[in-house]
């Protein structure tokens, strides 16, 4: 194979158990390739060549089949720590030498992954663009005069331009979505809490994640797979379990702005691109449904313009103190501002962003993901030079709101424009949905037909995904677990399929109940002297049915419910006696109908 051509992680993995191709013949390619490529400002610290390949001789052959990223190299963002590199930051000044991987990167070198460098980065993780560094500016791996995308820029070039197949990121306002987009490759960025932070220097701590780069979504979602999961050692991780790929969603629903409200500074062809892509939404099934875009935007204001600088300022507080001059002068004038920041001012906007988050959940009781422009233009590296914090601000206006909503995203190549610009789009939904958007953006992505990254390799046919065990279970849903409602994401955690939507026999009365988040229960009465119930059904596996029943709080209960067509189904009913303080909404004929009222009241 030649040292201009990309490959995949799986198909490294696959050449690896065949025996076609060994890690230490993976590893050293690699290091011609980053001699090749001969940018000093991709990566901050290399690893010994010798050292590597050792590594990756040391791997046993009968680890293989076992070893889900066997031999696979891998670059990581120089604000997360790994083992025999110093973590910079970007700043030399700042730099240590940590005792111990993060946990990130430790559950990386367990699956099999070669750690070969840590990579450049806009300075504390500050910046959208990717020229904030003292280290130099990485070249972009598809048009070299544009801003090669920040923060996480070192490690989105390291994969974009083929040197390795997957690296890590950061993101906390966009930094492992936009370089993605401007390096033609696909950006992960889980669920807040999913990935440990444990040993990252932290930007904002209460938003911050550590993000995948790869060249396709596949590989990016077997990435996070490996992991994924709590953490004792992160007081900011939470237990979200990763669902399996599924297969593309007969009724998909996304969510795009409504006219006039999307932004792209007068790129015509950005705009015409994010179109494009809309129309290959539609042909592949999916059904565009409209919502107000506005609270997001101000969302998005807040993260700027609110407290949460004064995240980024307990960073470097000490060293803004001692040494300021070893801060890059646009970081410093950003951060700084973070040290007059009020407590009242906080907990203002603390309460701002709860109302927001309640406005967003509404948003997508109706749809199942929204679909954006991953940024609404590109600059080139000397207009941001020019005009460094506005052109940077506008890269971010459909990243920033997303971890302080806390909402999962996937950036994916849509299409290369005519001047040779990268355009992409991103899906993004409530956290714990990252399956879901893994599952239909590899659909998406395959469609395209794009080449991966900046070399001309082709995708590979989109690889057949499990079947199912045949023990599926259905069960009947009413309220909150409804396919965009607020608990949607315990079915879709546990890998449940939508089957249909349907409704009761007349047989039932449907209450408010005065639960948080709002639920409603279902009680049965009289034959025919209730009313028809919109409701779902959706499958679960045996297990996965148990462990649902089995997490079911009072006054909620499993129980047989008749469909309208006489079939008979488990599903959600109520607990009689608590329905004195409950509002009946049978008239509704279902909680969607009731919800859309209540939040237009």
């Amino acid at each position: 194979m030649g040292a201009e051509q990309s490959e995949t992680i799986a198909a490294i993995v696959a050449a690896h158990r065949a025996g076609t191709l060994t890690p230490a013949q993976t590893v050293a390619r690699t290091y011609q390739r980053i001699r090749d490529h001969n940018d000093p400002a991709v990566f901050i610290s290399l690893r010994d060549e010798k050292d590597a390949i050792a590594e990756a001789e040391r791997l046993a052959p009968k680890d293989a089949a076992s070893l889900p990223l066997y031999g696979v190299p891998v670059a990581v963002k120089d604000n997360i720590d790994a083992l025999g590199f110093p973590t910079t930051a970007a700043c030399p000044a700042f730099s240590y030498t940590p005792t111990r991987d993060s946990t990130a990167v430790e559950r990386l070198r367990a699956a099999g992954a070669i750690i070969i460098g840590k990579t450049n980065l806009d300075q504390f993780a500050t910046g959208l663009v990717g020229v904030r560094s003292p280290y130099g500016i990485p070249r972009n791996a598809i048009r070299e005069d544009l801003v090669p995308g920040g923060s996480s820029s070192g490690s989105a070039v390291a994969v974009g331009a083929g040197l390795v197949p997957l690296s890590l990121g950061t993101d906390t306002a966009g930094s492992g979505r936009v370089p993605a987009m401007l390096n033609n490759i696909v950006g992960l960025k889980p669920s807040l809490g999913m990935i440990s932070t444990a040993g990252l220097v932290p930007a904002c701590r209460t938003l911050d994640c550590i993000s995948v780069f790869a060249l396709t979504v596949d590989d990016a979602a077997l990435a996070l797979s490996v992991m994924a999961g709590p953490d004792q050692a992160d007081p900011f991780s939470r237990d979200r379990p990763l669902g399996p790929i599924t297969p593309f969603p007969a009724n998909l629903r996304l969510g795009v702005p409504r006219n006039g409200q999307l932004i792209f500074f007068g790129d015509k062809k950005a705009e015409a691109a994010y179109s494009d892509a809309l129309k290959r939404w539609t042909a592949l099934g999916a059904e565009l449904i409209e919502f107000d875009l506005e609270p997001f935007y101000e969302t998005a204001r807040l993260l700027y313009e609110g407290p949460w600088v004064a995240e980024r300022y307990l960073v470097i507080k000490n060293l803004l103190a001692s040494a300021p001059d070893a801060i890059h002068p646009v970081t410093r004038e950003i951060t700084a501002a973070g040290a007059r920041l009020t407590a009242a001012e906080t907990f203002s906007a603390l309460y701002r962003l709860q109302g927001l988050r309640k406005v967003a959940e509404c948003t997508f009781a109706h749809i199942d993901a929204l679909v954006l422009p991953t940024a609404p233009t590109a600059y080139t590296t000397a207009q941001v030079l020019a005009n460094p914090i506005e052109l940077n601000s506008r890269l971010g206006t459909y990243t920033n709101f997303v971890n302080l909503l806390d909402l999962c995203g996937l950036a994916v190549p849509a299409s290369m424009r005519a001047d040779g610009i990268p355009f992409g789009i991103t899906l993004l939904a409530p956290a714990g949905c990252d399956a879901l958007l893994a599952s239909v953006g590899r659909v998406f992505h395959a469609d395209t037909k794009l080449s991966l990254g900046a070399k001309r390799m082709a995708q590979a046919p989109l690889a057949p995904l499990p079947a199912s065990s045949g023990d599926e279970i259905p069960i009947a849903v009413v309220g909150a677990h409804l396919s965009g409602m607020a608990l949607n994401g315990e079915l879709k955690a546990l890998n449940g399929k939508l089957v249909e939507a349907t409704k009761t026999a007349p047989d039932y009365k449907l209450y408010a109940l005065k639960t948080t988040p709002p639920k409603p229960g279902m009680l049965r009465v009289e034959a025919g002297k209730g009313a028809a119930i919109e409701l779902e059904i959706w499958s679960l596996s045996a297990a996965a049915f148990g462990k649902f029943v089995n997490a079911i709080p009072a006054p909620m209960a499993i129980g047989t419910i008749r469909l309208a067509d006489g079939r008979s189904v488990k599903g959600f009913l109520v607990e009689p006696e608590v329905l004195g303080e409950a509002r009946d909404i049978t008239a509704y004929s279902g909680w969607r109908a009731y919800m859309k009222e209540a939040a237009t009241a």
